[in-house]
C-alpha cells in the first residue's frame, strides 16, 4: 500500500489555520475592537466612553443565574459575538434546555453613556419577548464602574425588568479599572528639585565610596569621597561666620587700665656707636 506523501509547507499551512480557528473560537485574536459597535446618533461624548472600554473587548464575560428551578448562563462580549454567536452583544443560554441561545442585545444597535468613573452600555434590538413586554425586543444594560485593583471584575445579574408592557430590560453590573479617571501627578517642581537632589547625592556617595575603596584602595573613613573636604567643614563655616557676622575689635585689650596701646609698643632701638673713643 503506498502512503500519500504531503508537501511539508501543507501541513505547515494546515497546522497554523488549526491554531488559528480555535484562538478565534476562544476570543484571543482581537478583531476591530470598540469600533464594531454602531451608535444610531454618533457623538463625541459616546465615542469616548466606548474608547475607555477598549481595554475589555475581545472577552468573553459569563455568569450563571439560577431561578426557581432553570438555570441560566449569560455571555457578554464588548462589542463582539457574544458566545460565537454572530452579532449578539449578550446571550442567554438556558442551560437545562437544548435550544439556541436568546439575543438579548446587539452590539450593531449600541448607546453609551459615561461619567467621570462609570460607563453605561446599552444593547438594543434583541430576540422579542415570548409573552411579556407586549413582544418588544428585548434590552441589556450593562453598568461598568471604576474600580482600580481589578481589571476586569465578575459578571453579575442584578434583574430582569420584564413585568410591565413596554421597555422592559436586562440589567448587569461590573468593575473595571478601565472606566476610571487617569490620575494626573501631583508633584510640585519644588518636590522634584529635591527628587533630583536626593539622586545626584546618592550617586555621588556610592560612586565615590566605589571609587575610593576599588580604585584607591582607601580604608575606614578614608573610603568617604573628599574625606578631607568634609572634616574642615565645620572650621571653615565657623570661621567664615565669625568674619561676618562678628563687628567688634578682634585687637586684644591692653593688661592695665590708663595704658594705650602706644606706650605697649616696641620703641626704636637707640644706638650709641658715637660714644665709642675713636
Amino acid at each position: 500500500m503506498k502512503l500519500l506523501r504531503f508537501p511539508r509547507r501543507s501541513f505547515v499551512v494546515l497546522w497554523v489555520l488549526s491554531i488559528q480557528l480555535v484562538l478565534c473560537r476562544m476570543g484571543v485574536f482581537a478583531g476591530d475592537g470598540t469600533k464594531a459597535c454602531k451608535l444610531p446618533f454618533q457623538s463625541e461624548s459616546e465615542s469616548k466612553a466606548l474608547n475607555n472600554l477598549e481595554p475589555l473587548a475581545n472577552q468573553n464575560f459569563t455568569v450563571d443565574v439560577t431561578v426557581n428551578t432553570s438555570s441560566y448562563r449569560y455571555v457578554f462580549q464588548v462589542c463582539g459575538n457574544a458566545g460565537g454567536v454572530p452579532g449578539a452583544g449578550v446571550i442567554q443560554i438556558n442551560l437545562k434546555a437544548q435550544e439556541k441561545p436568546t439575543v438579548i442585545g446587539r452590539y450593531d444597535s449600541t448607546k453609551a453613556i459615561g461619567g467621570s468613573d462609570w460607563v453605561m452600555l446599552i444593547y438594543s434590538n434583541g430576540d422579542p419577548y415570548d409573552n411579556h413586554c407586549n413582544k418588544e425586543p428585548r434590552k441589556a444594560i450593562i453598568m461598568i464602574s471604576c474600580d482600580k485593583n481589578t481589571e476586569a471584575g465578575k459578571l453579575t445579574v442584578v434583574l430582569e425588568d420584564n413585568k410591565k408592557q413596554n421597555d422592559c430590560f436586562y440589567l448587569f453590573e461590573m468593575d473595571s479599572s478601565a472606566v476610571c479617571p487617569v490620575v494626573q501627578s501631583r508633584l510640585s517642581a519644588g518636590s522634584i528639585i529635591l527628587i533630583i537632589g536626593f539622586c545626584l547625592v546618592a550617586i555621588y556617595l556610592i560612586g565615590g565610596f566605589l571609587y575610593q575603596r576599588l580604585i584607591v584602595g582607601a580604608k575606614g573613613m578614608e573610603q568617604f569621597p573628599n574625606y578631607a573636604f568634609w572634616v574642615e567643614v565645620g572650621n571653615l563655616t565657623a570661621d567664615g561666620c565669625d568674619f561676618v557676622c562678628r563687628s567688634r575689635n578682634r585687637e586684644e585689650a591692653p593688661a592695665y587700665r590708663g595704658v594705650t596701646s602706644e606706650a605697649l609698643e616696641e620703641e626704636p632701638e637707640e644706638r650709641d656707636d658715637h660714644l665709642l673713643p675713636m
